[in-house]
């Protein structure tokens, strides 16, 4: 199993990297219009998300970088770093819900699919490969590459959409 993990080396060097990077934008992105973001209730959940999303891919990134190569150890922490994010997505989502009645169903939908698509391809990565089973890394590093994604996507909402 250690030797399935040391192959993901350059793929998580990299995640870490893009992450990095892709959270002080958010981070920016935040500072730059948190009083347009404070004056739409459901924005500041959505700002949370996104500076979850590369957080996630961070966590990830760097305990698959750790010298530990314990499988279960591993495991566990990449899934709660996905079951983190997922819980961030899911509480945002559920007040934006609430937030949202007598807006059109599309509003909402799109974000909540978007939002919650790159936490559990992490959770059940994690789970795979505390059981030992190499291909939990194939999963992990979907979720990655989701959340990073989901996370330029929601940084766009925040810089540009916003200022429409």
């Amino acid at each position: 199993m250690g030797e399935a993990i040391a192959e993901w080396h350059d793929f998580f060097v990299a995640v870490v990297g893009a992450a990095a990077a892709l959270a002080g934008l958010v981070a920016v992105a935040i500072s730059i219009n948190l009083h347009r973001i404070l004056e739409y209730a459901n924005l500041p959940g959505r700002a949370a998300e996104a500076l979850a999303q590369p957080v996630c891919a961070m966590l990830v990134g760097g305990f698959s970088l750790m010298p530990l190569r314990s499988a279960p150890v591993l495991g566990m922490a990449i899934a709660a770093s996905g079951l983190l994010l997922c819980i961030i997505s899911a509480m945002s989502q559920i007040r934006a819900f609430k937030l949202m009645s007598g807006q059109p169903v599309k509003w909402w939908r799109d974000r909540m699919l978007m939002s919650l698509v790159s936490g559990p391809p992490v959770v059940i990565g994690g789970a795979l490969i505390a059981l030992g089973m190499p291909n939990g890394m194939y999963w992990a590093g979907v979720g990655v590459l989701l959340s990073l994604a989901m996370a330029v996507a929601n940084t766009w909402v925040l810089l540009v959409e916003i200022l429409r």
